[in-house]
């Protein structure tokens, strides 16, 4: 018998309690025609929650009998803890402004989301602003549970200064090719104009693969998911291609095998970083920066990376979603998605975003390579078990990549066959 893991049992046992233990869900064709007053919540982060308070004052202004309550994402370990306890107590908020899509299959799991088809344009609204990249969002009954909203697809940034202290052209940086990369990274450490080329974390977080590991291999297989059609992909030669190149980061200390308390390139101790825009405004005053794709072997393919998104979605709690619906929609309006990248700097998910926002990207240059790189980006697999299935490709990566204990190819091996056994046994619980 196939182990169970922690996570699927705690799944199941949710499922099983959820209603139990929690207040009963509204009927769901009441609440889909039902207007009222709603709660939505916001993450912590210190700029969308100064767009989230202006735009439910906007609303708010327009919409007094449907007034609309923001409050941050309650405390926990993470917002995916908090928001699967919620749905067991039965207090989520009608939306959450900081789904991540791993944690969505789970959310289902729990029936604690309302499928955003259940409204006449729900589907039709989703697909015309997010246009074809709207398809990695749908569920396995092919129903949105999320509305993607906006991503802060990973390049490399780097920090101009120490590139030109160690006698590269910081303007032209060679970061295309994975040859390239590798030289330039050597010439950084070995001149001493910095500790790392690049330090990523090596900790075996399950989400640490997205910013390492997955926007390379987004790159290198021209846009694949981890697993698509049911099936891991990395066990591949794309994947091998990725896996050798990191493991040569680590192997010649070009990436530092331990965890820096810090950021370390704001702190001039890596000249490298993998992030999104969001990272722009964070490094503006201390480190010139300069922005590159993530290399691939042969510095081509099609220019994908991993999307780092957050998607909103709607609770089952809810009473009042005709309300919370038209409160999405204007959140993620024209004007209000302007709004949201002027004052955070990360990216709407719009098939229209560079040409309606020109002026704020000829103002603010550095954001538009991220802008390009949103129209290719590439997300988590909607799969239940993202969860268990992200560490055990974890646990795989740190022992080969990171510490070379094992070949990276029977690492990829053997991490394909589990996350193949993970897979089945999320499809049949029984």
């Amino acid at each position: 018998m196939l182990r169970r893991t922690a996570s699927a049992l705690l799944v199941l046992a949710i499922a099983g309690t959820a209603t139990a233990c929690g207040r009963a869900a509204p009927d769901a064709a009441d609440a889909a025609k039902a207007r009222g007053p709603i709660t939505v919540w916001l993450s912590n982060n210190a700029q969308e929650v100064q767009w989230g308070k202006a735009m439910v004052a906007a609303w708010n202004k327009a919409h007094p009998d449907q007034h609309v309550t923001a409050q941050q994402i309650p405390a926990g370990k993470t917002s995916e803890e908090a928001i699967s306890a919620s749905i067991i107590a039965g207090t989520s908020a009608c939306l959450a402004f900081n789904t991540s899509p791993a944690a969505v299959p789970t959310f289902q799991k729990q029936n604690g989301l309302v499928p955003l088809n259940d409204f006449a344009d729900g589907a039709s609204y989703i697909e015309r602003r997010s246009g074809s990249l709207a398809d990695q969002y749908k569920s396995a009954d092919g129903k949105f549970y999320q509305l993607p909203w906006k991503s802060n697809p990973v390049m490399i940034l780097y920090n101009k200064k120490l590139f030109k202290k160690a006698g590269l052209d910081p303007e032209h940086p060679k970061l295309a090719t994975y040859d390239e990369f590798l030289a330039t990274s050597r010439k950084l450490v070995r001149s001493g104009a910095a500790q790392a080329a690049i330090w990523p974390s090596p900790s075996s977080d399950f989400f640490q693969p997205w910013y390492d590991f997955y926007p390379a291999f987004a790159a290198q297989s021209g846009g694949k998911q981890l697993i698509e059609d049911g099936k891991p992909q990395f066990d591949s030669q794309a994947g091998r291609q990725v896996a050798s190149f990191w493991r040569t980061l680590y192997a010649e200390k070009l990436a530092p095998q331990e965890a820096y308390p810090g950021d370390s390139l704001n702190d001039g101790k890596a000249a490298m970083a993998t992030v999104g825009p969001w990272a722009i405004a964070a490094y503006k005053n201390s480190v010139d920066i300069g922005v590159a794709p993530v290399p691939t072997a042969d510095g081509k393919t099609g220019g994908h990376s991993f999307s780092d998104e957050k998607s909103v979605s709607m609770f089952s709690s809810c009473k009042n979603r005709a309300t919370a619906w038209d409160v999405l929609k204007f959140a993620t309006s024209v004007r209000q998605d302007g709004k949201f990248l002027d004052t955070t700097g990360q990216m709407p998910m719009r098939t229209d975003l560079t040409s309606k926002y020109a002026g704020f990207f000829e103002k603010n240059p550095t954001y538009k390579a991220f802008a390009e790189q949103a129209k290719r980006v590439v997300e988590v697999p909607n799969v239940a078990g993202s969860v268990d299935i992200w560490q055990a490709f974890r646990d795989a990566w740190t022992k080969s990549v990171v510490f070379g204990r094992e070949s990276t190819d029977a690492a990829l091996r053997d991490a394909s066959s589990e996350i193949s056994h993970l897979l089945a046994e999320y499809e049949d619980p029984s």
